[in-house]
């Protein structure tokens, strides 16, 4: 029964506290209606009978304190220009990683250099940027929500793509074969970059997270640059084999995947000032919002 009520809450649900008037506020579950109940009032009625374990520990720590201890149900923490910033930054994760992984479909060869990279070499790492701002801002569980998402994105894009090839195409179509043969390497290109997403952000979030514990919050530029060190090396190893292995000859592929990480890498030095740049306005832009 316990069990039960830890999982799902069947009347009542505690939304949050209101420290300055010592408020619960409290949402019906079956019409969605919020109202607010002064902490005494609530101990001693039926609601509390409905709530779960947390939510009943966390009543009796913010009451017993007096409104002091804080609670993961702040409601003055849960500010919607916070979210908007984390909304606005999934999306921009989301595109940059379909738009480097559609245009990884054609290689690019820079004859004063002599090398041969793809368009997105130069915008992929301002994933790893946003991965690190997504962690400074709000941790590693709300980090890897952003990476699962752009993820499950990436694989119903697929899902798509691959379905769209097997309609019939209009007779005396030109583009008809041209575009069967793009959208296949697309889902290729895509399915690779997924498996090398996974893995590099992950890596990168927590590297970012552990070393951020590790040196107490300080020194920004070491652990930005650590992370995104070593998630450059596992992304781009992962992404170049996957994709073109068979199509390719391995040193083709080598060569490929050290001008990546080389290139990556000047960005992973820059991505610092940004970062630092980042993370003061949003500290700037949270305390307008709280003054407000």
């Amino acid at each position: 029964m316990v069990g039960d009520k830890e999982v799902e809450n069947s009347k009542y649900k505690l939304l949050g506290f209101e420290n300055s008037k010592s408020l619960a506020v409290i949402m019906v579950v079956s019409t969605g209606k919020v109202f607010k109940v002064k902490l005494s009032e609530l101990l001693s009625s039926e609601i509390v009978d409905d709530l779960n374990k947390a939510e009943i520990k966390n009543v009796y720590k913010k009451f017993y304190s007096r409104g002091a201890t804080l609670t993961a149900y702040e409601i003055t923490d849960r500010h919607e220009k916070s979210w908007m910033i984390y909304v606005v930054l999934n999306l921009l994760l989301f595109l940059l990683y379909i738009f480097t992984n559609v245009v990884a479909t054609k290689l690019a060869y820079i004859e004063q250099l002599d090398i041969v990279v793809t368009p997105g070499v130069f915008l992929y790492p301002l994933t790893f940027l946003i991965v690190d701002l997504l962690n400074e801002f709000y941790g590693f569980r709300l980090a890897r929500r952003a990476i699962l998402f752009v993820l499950s994105s990436n694989a119903l894009i697929i899902v798509l793509l691959g379905a769209s090839t097997y309609f019939p195409g209009l007779p005396g179509w030109k583009l008809d074969v041209p575009y069967n043969e793009v959208i296949g390497h697309v889902s290729s290109v895509l399915v690779a970059s997924s498996v090398s997403f996974l893995f590099s952000e992950y890596v990168n979030s927590y590297m970012l997270c552990k070393i951020k514990e590790l040196t107490s919050s300080r020194f920004l530029f070491l652990r930005v640059f650590l992370s995104t060190f070593f998630a450059v090396i596992i992304d781009s190893f992962f992404f170049c084999f996957i994709a073109f292995y068979g199509a390719m000859q391995n040193n083709e592929i080598l060569g490929i995947v050290y001008v990546q990480i080389a290139i990556k890498m000047c960005f992973a030095v820059f991505n610092v000032f940004p970062a630092y740049g980042a993370r003061t306005l949003f500290k700037r832009y949270m305390a307008g919002a709280q003054a407000a």
